[in-house]
């Protein structure tokens, strides 16, 4: 049997990679294994438990306040440790942190190679996300085997002379994901009762705004301006928030600071993914800096405020169902304050289609490796 082994580290990176995960392990032909670096701790703990993933390795290197360069030195000595013990044939790796990075660059420094899940993604600055862009472009010189989650992606590496044979267009696994834990929530009305009465301080009267911040580019004037925007938005309309705070203290501090005292405004811990998505069906619009909502929140009808200047997910803002906002204060309150009091402008955003795939990319990861790799 060949052997794959799945290495990811982020609560994010978990969430795309379990349908993945759930897929290689019915296959006959393949022996997986999964290892986890633990650069977030506790919420990926959340994940792993959430799709049932035991891994086989988990070398848990989360300090607090670790420097980029301390976290990829270490990932690539623990991450090569790891593959000199397995002799993997193919290493899997998602997306573009730190994890995928390092990993990518200790499979090619012992010459194996690498499956790249979500591959080609650009935003054509290297500062912007940061430090991402970068190690997207980096991992793409290390892989064999791209799944790309869109033609534009796909595009996107053939435009850097990535052999087309390379090249694999599979869909978001995010979606397959979603898919699976809406089917879940559905199937199982004592676990929506239990989440009723965790959410049970929220007013059914109001309009709910669901808002996630913890871009490392934003820290600073970012995440002053982002706050005050929240706080512009409740004194200006009849809308609750919610807020699922990044443990990072510098998102934890300005956020602590500003938002804390509002009443209208509820400040929580970081959420599993279950009730997350349970807040995302039932907020009216999300305002985020993240990569994952912009690809999910599509599926559910929900429009999107993304607090970034740039993205390397324009499908979404040419789908209609994404605007880019930035950290200004005034851009974020305007637009949302559209959304909140135009129902037309709203309705052709919360109909776009989402064009990050089916369901069913893992199941086409699969079939590749099995055939390919």
């Amino acid at each position: 049997m060949r052997k794959v082994i799945a290495i990811f580290g982020t609560r994010p990176e978990a969430i795309k990679m379990a349908p993945v995960i759930t897929e290689l392990r019915k296959s006959r032909d393949l022996d997986l294994r999964v290892c986890v670096t633990a650069q977030h701790r506790g919420i990926l703990d959340q994940v792993l438990s959430l799709f049932a993933i035991t891994p086989d390795h988990d070398l848990d290197l989360m300090l607090p306040n670790q420097t980029l360069d301390q976290l990829t030195a270490r990932l690539l000595s623990g991450v090569g440790q790891v593959l000199d013990e397995e002799k993997p044939d193919l290493v899997l790796v998602h997306g573009d942190t730190t994890t995928t990075l390092s990993s990518s660059l200790a499979a090619f420094y012992r010459k194996l190679p690498v499956g790249h899940v979500e591959a080609g993604l650009r935003s054509g600055s290297l500062h912007a996300p940061f430090p991402e862009e970068m190690n997207r472009r980096v991992t793409t010189l290390a892989t064999r085997f791209h799944f790309t989650p869109t033609e534009r992606s796909r595009q996107n590496l053939l435009a850097e002379a990535v052999d087309a044979s390379h090249i694999h267009l599979t869909g978001n696994t995010v979606i397959d994901a979603l898919i699976e834990t809406v089917a879940r929530l559905k199937a199982a009305p004592e676990t929506r009762a239990a989440l009723e009465r965790q959410f049970g301080y929220l007013d059914s009267s109001l309009p709910l705004v669901l808002v996630t911040g913890h871009r490392r580019e934003n820290f600073g004037p970012g995440f002053e301006s982002i706050c005050r925007a929240m706080i512009d938005i409740v004194t200006q309309n009849d809308v609750q928030i919610v807020y699922p705070v990044h443990p990072n203290p510098n998102v934890l501090e300005p956020v602590e600071r500003l938002l804390g005292s509002h009443p209208r405004i509820h400040l929580i811990d970081p959420l599993d993914y279950e009730p997350f998505v349970f807040l995302m069906e039932r907020s009216y619009i999300i305002i985020t800096d993240s990569g994952g909502v912009q690809e999910e929140a599509p599926s559910l009808g929900k429009p999107v405020l993304v607090m970034r200047d740039t993205t390397e997910r324009p499908e979404a803002v040419d789908a209609g169902t994404v605007i880019l906002v930035g950290t200004s204060r005034e851009r974020i309150v305007s637009e949302a304050n559209r959304l909140l009091n135009d129902r037309a402008h709203y309705a052709r955003m919360a109909q776009a289609m989402n064009p990050y795939g089916d369901g069913q990319a893992a199941k086409r990861i699969r079939a590749v490796i099995e055939e390919q790799a």
